[in-house]
């Protein structure tokens, strides 16, 4: 007996009991539905938070913090460990940042700002991707670039009783800052421990690029090392803090940064580098390791979801091991006559798990269809229903279920190895059937 023959065959019989084996393909596309919806939510959360995590943020960028000593004591970064992150291989930059100790207030007029301010080295920091929305990078210690929200958190001064601010924190249109920033002078305003201010003019040359998110704010100055030093000259402190003694002012010579990060020229070297500042007991961070982890915790989620959809497809499966177990007593004759004109029982037996088989291609086929509809209903209602019910905006870019199409195949073969697992024993036993009480039952 050719394939041909066989689907032919199994095509015959399952036209003979169209009621019940549609409602078998309905029972497993049900179930493969179920699997894939089920675990397209782990999938899909998964997606929305790797997302997020990656979003504005580099992968490749890997912090620094300290390194540790042999008395377990933190150190802080400083131009020794910068040269030697510099010679570490498949390293781009190291950008390194000096934190201004305390917030000075910034004037342009009668407008007023009160923002963090810092040093960096900006040939560093053009390495990393660092970009300017207008203007140029600083050629003179006076001049500065300042972050793309200082101009929109400049306020006026007002009088007692007049509030320039939104709720939000946002200046008011009216009491806005009007004009382009750049050329201008401003006065950067410090203080000592005995509260005395100084006054430093410098000039705008730079604007920050804006940021991807609209709800992120970046108003830092940054100034030259030469301003700084000033600063420490006439705080007397460190870093110009208002909290440290005077005998704690630093040496020139033992420079120290505040925030450092290295930037790798590719993911892969990554993980090297962090295993390299580890074992040099550096404290570090990055994203990658944090990736790591949650993909470990889906990765069980999705499997556990996974495992629970194939419950609805055991569920399927009683009912093709019944509707075969019918063909099979339905078809005794038949089976009577094949085996007396000289049918293997193989052949036999596959006739009847080619029938089975078909059943759970076509209920996975129709159930994956149908899935992936309600798939794209679930991402395009649920925004919907949040902001109706819950009286809430939901996260930008949820996606509450995504199917890739490797969760596709896995439930499609799944759906097969349960339905060929359901149709094994009526197979087997068709081949038992004994020819003469198959004849007989005919006559």
């Amino acid at each position: 007996m050719t394939l041909k023959d066989q689907i032919k065959f199994v095509r015959q019989n399952m036209k003979k009991n169209k009621s019940r084996v549609f409602m078998t393909i309905l029972a497993t596309a049900i179930g493969c539905a179920f699997l894939i919806v089920l675990a397209s939510v782990g999938f899909g959360l998964h997606k929305s938070i790797i997302q997020e995590l990656m979003e504005d943020r580099l992968v490749t960028e890997i912090e620094v913090h300290a390194q540790m000593d042999d008395q377990e004591n933190f150190k802080a970064i400083n131009d020794r460990h910068i040269e030697y992150f510099e010679a570490l291989d498949h390293v781009k930059a190291v950008t390194r940042r000096q934190m201004l100790q305390q917030t000075p207030a910034y004037k342009i007029g009668e407008y007023n700002i009160l923002t963090n301010t810092l040093v960096t080295a900006f040939p560093e920091e053009v390495k990393a991707g660092f970009e300017l929305s207008d203007g140029r990078l600083p050629e003179k210690d006076n001049e500065i670039v300042v972050g793309y929200s200082f101009q929109e958190e400049l306020a006026p001064e007002v009088e007692d009783g007049v509030n320039p601010y939104h709720e939000d924190g946002t200046v008011k249109e009216e009491y806005a800052f009007k004009g382009n920033l750049i050329g201008k002078t401003v006065q950067m305003e410090v203080k000592d421990k005995k509260d005395s201010t100084k006054a430093i003019p410098l000039t705008i040359v730079g604007i920050a690029k804006k940021p991807s998110k609209d709800w992120m704010a970046n108003s830092d100055v940054f100034i030259s090392e030469t301003v700084l030093k000033e600063i420490e000259a006439f705080t007397g402190t460190s870093g110009g803090s208002l909290e440290l003694e005077e005998t704690e002012v630093k040496n020139p010579e033992a420079k120290t940064y505040d925030q450092v990060k290295i930037y790798v020229d590719n993911v892969q070297a990554v993980e090297g580098i962090i295993e390299k500042l580890d074992a040099d007991n550096y404290a570090s961070y990055s994203i990658v390791s944090e990736m790591k982890q949650v993909n470990m915790i889906f990765t069980v989620m999705k499997i556990g979801l996974i495992l629970v959809g194939t419950i609805a497809l055991i569920i399927a499966s009683i009912g093709i091991y019944n509707t075969m177990t019918m063909a099979v007593t339905e078809r005794a004759p038949d089976i009577g006559i094949m085996k007396a004109i000289g049918a293997n029982p193989t052949t036999i037996k596959k006739v009847f798990l080619l029938e089975s088989s078909c059943i759970g291609l076509i209920g996975a086929l129709v159930g994956t269809a149908a899935a992936y509809g309600i798939s794209l209903a679930v991402n395009f209602s649920l925004p919907l229903v949040v902001e109706n019910i819950f009286d809430e905006s939901p996260p930008d870019n949820l996606l509450f279920s995504y199917i890739p199409w490797t969760l596709t195949l896995i439930s499609i073969a799944i759906c097969l190895l349960v339905t060929i697992f359901s149709g094994w024993r009526p197979a087997k036993r068709a081949t038992q059937i004994d020819v003469l009480q198959a004849m007989r039952r005919e006559i």
